[in-house]
């Protein structure tokens, strides 16, 4: 049983899953673990598609690299898929969503993205692609999709999630005695 819970932080890139996962891991004291450096760190790469100009991980082998520590908990996943994880890791599936498209365009040719990519993911996050993944792939009351657009929107979102995080504590605990 584990004494503190995993949380998926998930949505389109750009939406601010990275900022979330570091401002909670200061406010909380849980781990953030983040898929792309894990799938760099550790070579969870299948192939590069020239295409898209970005890896493909293998979802397997990146499962086998995290799995010992997932099960610990105390994690914050921060990527932009959640239906490969196994349901018994999550405790809390987090859709950072921006649905003010303009906003999400600006940020991520503010990365370079190449247009057939920028356009991808835009349609991704118009049409709530990761928020129905999520919902498919768990269990509607622990998915939970909050905007990331205004400046407070960060602070706001990550006060609600450790006041989340402090109840399943306290309920965890009650259940353990």
């Amino acid at each position: 049983m584990r004494s503190s819970p995993n949380v998926i932080i998930t949505g389109t890139p750009g939406v601010g899953k990275t900022v979330h996962c570091e401002q909670l891991a200061q406010d909380t004291g849980l781990k953030h673990l983040s898929v792309n450096q894990i799938a760099k760190e550790r070579d969870c790469f299948e192939e590069f598609d020239e295409e898209r100009k970005s890896w493909v991980v293998d979802e397997d082998k990146l499962l086998d690299a995290i799995e010992d520590e997932v099960l610990q908990g105390g994690y914050l996943i921060d990527w932009h898929a959640c239906d490969l994880f196994p349901k018994s890791w999550i405790d809390l599936v987090v859709v950072i969503r921006c649905p003010e498209t303009s906003i999400l365009y600006d940020r991520l040719s503010s990365r370079g993205y190449h247009e057939e990519k920028l356009q991808e993911n835009l349609d991704a996050e118009i049409f709530g692609v990761l928020s129905e993944e999520a919902r498919e792939a768990f269990d509607e009351e622990i998915v939970v999709e909050l905007n990331s657009e205004k400046d407070g929107d960060v602070d706001s979102n990550c006060a609600r999630i450790a006041e989340w995080l402090e109840n399943w504590k306290k309920q965890h605990a009650e259940d353990a005695e």
